[in-house]
């Protein structure tokens, strides 16, 4: 269980501003990996089939770690693991940089989802305990800031690829950005955010609870990676919008799920964790059900920002509700939850991949919004 800490305002306002900026750091290292994806893959020669199968490493990896970071946290707190593994995930990105062949490119994106998967569980972690002190939900805010350092990342690699910044030296000043950060930042995080005298048994079947709210985190993931992988595609073979137009789509998407994420905590306060995920599903369900039925320029980005907005808050209420587990220590109740979401995120867009096969685009995404439906069920039956 999370100590019930007495702090003052000035240390809890400190350790929200470290795990913040400690949210920042994960985003902004990820994204600006991402942002250089295809000069990497120009200086390896990698086919698109060839890039797809490498990039499935990283998800591997993360997938991997859940257990393992669920057993850490709980074992050495989430502030040790979470300064280890900053640090390292920060260090681990200029070697995507360096590689020099796809096997080199494939063992270091395995390596790199492992320990950011780590860390984005022990800063999870901590934002439930900070959330716990200010006795109110924060927890989107971190969430919010996370997607804000990926728009961060994007245009920092954008301008580094432009200026011809080799990928490594790019990655180079974002290590030091990084470490910069965990420095300044780690004394101020939770010291203690479990008691090792009440730490739970790490290995206990998850409750009904835990197994609810992960359905919930994988029903809401297929969404998002259905999103960030095929909404270029629905809007360019679909709504057939000139090659040049076919991210805005996805820009819309990320625009209102970052944005919302700033808000959302002041939504929850008011509605409930049950009812605003049931908005959260109506309004995930509602807009890929708009842009699949109006298939038209303006009514589908419409929809695309609906979904956005749906989806922005449901995985923040989700880690949220986690870390209260009565059963579970909060590191590993977050690792479970997020083992099984993690799920949806792999199997969303080769399912849409698959059925639009069969189909088409149309009905592969109407049936992502049946997704949206689920998440509203299942949230009815949060407390």
């Amino acid at each position: 269980m999370i100590q019930e800490l007495t702090l003052d305002n000035s240390s809890k306002r400190a350790a929200r501003i470290a795990v913040s900026a400690l949210f920042f750091l994960t985003g902004l290292c990820f994204s600006s990996w991402a942002s250089r994806i295809p000069a990497i893959q120009q200086s390896l020669h990698l086919s698109d089939g060839g890039l797809g199968g490498i990039l499935l490493a990283l998800p591997i990896g993360s997938l991997i770690s859940m257990p393992v970071a669920g057993w850490l946290v709980s074992r050495f707190g989430s502030r040790q693991v979470l300064m280890v593994t900053a640090l390292l995930y920060a260090a681990l990105l200029p070697t995507l940089g360096l590689v020099q062949a796809s096997w080199q490119l494939f063992g270091c994106l395995l390596t790199f989802g492992f320990v950011g998967s780590l860390a984005n569980i022990s800063v999870n972690t901590q934002a439930v305990a900070v959330e716990k002190m200010y006795n109110r939900s924060i927890m989107a805010s971190f969430h919010g800031l996370w997607s804000l350092a990926g728009f961060t990342g994007a245009a920092i690699g954008a301008a580094m690829g432009a200026g011809r910044v080799a990928p490594y030296q790019h990655f180079l000043l974002i290590t030091a950005i990084a470490w910069i950060i965990v420095v300044s930042s780690i004394r101020h995080v939770v010291a203690h955010d479990s008691a090792p005298q009440e730490r739970k048994a790490m290995f206990a079947r998850p409750d009904g609870l835990l197994m609810i709210l992960g359905i919930i985190a994988f029903c809401s993931m297929i969404c998002e990676g259905a999103m960030f992988d095929w909404s270029g595609v629905y809007f360019k073979k679909v709504v057939m919008v000139p090659d040049g137009m076919s991210g805005v789509g996805y820009a819309a998407f990320m625009s209102t799920m970052a944005g919302f994420r700033f808000i959302a905590d002041f939504l929850t306060t008011k509605l409930g964790r049950r009812r605003m995920l049931q908005f959260s599903g109506a309004f995930t369900a509602g807009g890929l059900l708009i842009a699949v039925c109006f298939p038209y320029f303006y009514s589908a980005i419409f929809g695309f920002l609906l979904v956005g907005a749906g989806v922005s808050a449901v995985v923040p209420l989700v880690y949220s509700g986690a870390g209260k587990s009565k059963k579970l220590s909060p590191g590993m109740a977050l690792a479970t939850v997020s083992t099984i979401g993690y799920l949806g995120f792999l199997m969303g867009p080769p399912l849409i991949g698959f059925v639009s096969e069969a189909t088409n685009l149309m009905v592969s995404f109407s049936i992502i919004a049946v997704m949206g439906m689920c998440i509203a069920i299942m949230g009815s039956r949060v407390e």
